[in-house]
């Protein structure tokens, strides 16, 4: 049966989906963005219970986030590494410490390691930054809080109450969210560490009770950057499905 052109859309959108990590300048009009969250609010969740609320920043009030977040990853990176002085400041401001709902920092799984490391090898080489280079790989880490150049910046809360559940249908909003912007020729970049800090975001927004923050997620119109096309692939559908037991 030959596929209908819905089929072809849908296939050509979840395939040439990318996380962009370089934005060009252009602004991104308000319909534009409303129009995207008005096609993501149909993503299914648990009950039709819709347990996310979403921020949106840009502008100033997005230049007044990074700048705040920007600051807290400077004393973050400073500290360590820095004298005796450095390591004090940092810990009287208590910029350098995480305030997030949620701990970005992961350890792991020794068969999942592979793959991480595989996509960051890839990631720095297409970016050329050398494995050995720390200062560039801590600039490239930093670009995060920059939202990589993009001039939206939107923020995922989750209900605490509804735990992994709450998380499963923020996961299924933000895949529609990506796609609603791939189909209109928008990137995004889907960003956890932008949850490592809650505090900026909290200052900006009037966040409602037992509301979480999740992730943010960058977008924006991607820019000519050869990170954008960096594609580190998928496991085959056989590495993917789980095999049933045998006598």
């Amino acid at each position: 049966m030959p596929e209908s052109d819905d089929t072809q859309t849908l296939a050509r959108l979840l395939r040439s989906r990318r996380s962009i990590r370089d934005f060009s300048a252009r602004e991104v009009p308000a319909a534009l963005v409303d129009a995207i969250l008005d096609d993501a609010r149909w993503a299914p969740s648990w009950s039709n219970t819709q347990p996310y609320k979403i921020a949106v920043a840009s502008g100033a009030l997005k230049e007044q986030i990074k700048a705040q977040l920007l600051a807290r990853y400077d004393a973050a990176t400073k500290a360590p590494s820095g004298g005796p002085l450095d390591k004090l400041g940092a810990l009287l401001t208590r910029e350098a410490l995480p305030d997030g709902d949620f701990d970005t920092r992961i350890e792991y799984p020794a068969e999942l390691t592979p793959r991480r490391r595989a996509t960051g090898f890839g990631l720095y080489a297409t970016l050329g930054i050398a494995r050995e280079d720390s200062a560039a790989r801590s600039r490239q880490m930093r670009r995060n809080f920059e939202f990589f150049g993009a001039p939206v910046a939107l923020f995922v809360f989750v209900r605490q109450e509804l735990g992994a559940y709450s998380i499963l249908d923020a996961g299924i909003l933000l895949q529609s969210l990506m796609l609603a912007a791939q189909a209109r020729g928008l990137g995004t970049c889907a960003e956890g560490a932008l949850a490592t800090w809650a505090g900026p975001v909290r200052e900006a927004f009037e966040v409602p009770p037992n509301h979480k923050l999740l992730c943010g997620l960058a977008l924006g119109w991607p820019s000519e950057h050869a990170v954008n096309a960096y594609n580190p692939g998928r496991v085959n559908v056989a590495e993917m499905l789980i095999p049933e037991k045998r006598d």
